[in-house]
């Protein structure tokens, strides 16, 4: 396939760029880093063409089957532990780090709670709940994500409303786009991005591929 992920930004030093933010671009290949037979996951490039992100050799049987999902940087340290809610009708998944200091350190903590919006439609919107430091839930949804994962055509919205990431297709140049397993994450600046990775990842479990165009929400993504 040849480079997948983004090209390296050059700047001419004779004509200065203005930039009113920093955004970090991703290319993110739904494929394990791990090259056995059978693996899936997904592997997650920075601009520069290196590993930051990846989850390796996790099963696609039904996701109340799959167990524990571990979200990993480049070099294999785990960032995150994702596992379903079972018997959640809203295909709630719970994101877990582990405690680094103190009487707890090597104990998973809770930080936060992903759900699909509704149960009654068949959308890929969904909301993100975080969890306090006594751990409770957020009675409101600290973040949004709306539109369409599976046509990778979506946005993640923090409480207020405003954009922190955007997952795109892929173009290899101004004509190509490349298939549905390379797109493109772009995350604002200031924005945690091993959170929104982790997002990304149960967004792939709990949103379902349309078969149809009427299964993917219908409001449009600005």
């Amino acid at each position: 396939m040849g480079r997948i992920y983004p090209a390296e930004n050059r700047i001419d030093d004779e004509k200065p760029v203005v930039r009113s933010h920093r955004v970090s671009s991703w290319t993110v290949w739904k494929k394990s880093s791990m090259a056995f037979q059978g693996t899936d996951g997904f592997s997650v490039y920075d601009s520069n063409g290196g590993l930051a992100f990846r989850v390796d050799n996790y099963s696609r049987r039904h996701k109340r089957l799959a167990g524990e999902l571990v979200l990993m940087d480049g070099a294999g340290a785990v960032l995150f532990a994702l596992r379903p809610q079972i018997f959640s009708m809203h295909d709630q998944w719970n994101g877990f780090k582990e405690e680094k200091e103190g009487l707890r350190a090597g104990s998973k903590r809770h930080v936060f709670s992903m759900r699909k919006r509704s149960v009654l439609q068949s959308s890929d919107e969904t909301d993100v709940f975080m969890v306090s430091s006594g751990g409770h839930l957020s009675p409101k949804p600290d973040y949004r994500i709306e539109g369409c994962f599976w046509r990778r055509n979506c946005k993640i919205r923090g409480s207020s409303g405003e954009v922190l990431a955007k997952i795109s297709r892929k173009k290899a140049n101004s004509s190509t786009i490349l298939s549905d397993d390379v797109f493109s994450l772009t995350v604002e600046q200031g924005a945690d991005c091993e959170l929104i990775m982790a997002f990304m990842v149960v967004l792939d479990r709990i949103c379902q591929k349309p078969f149809s165009p009427i299964l993917c929400s219908s409001n449009a993504v600005h």
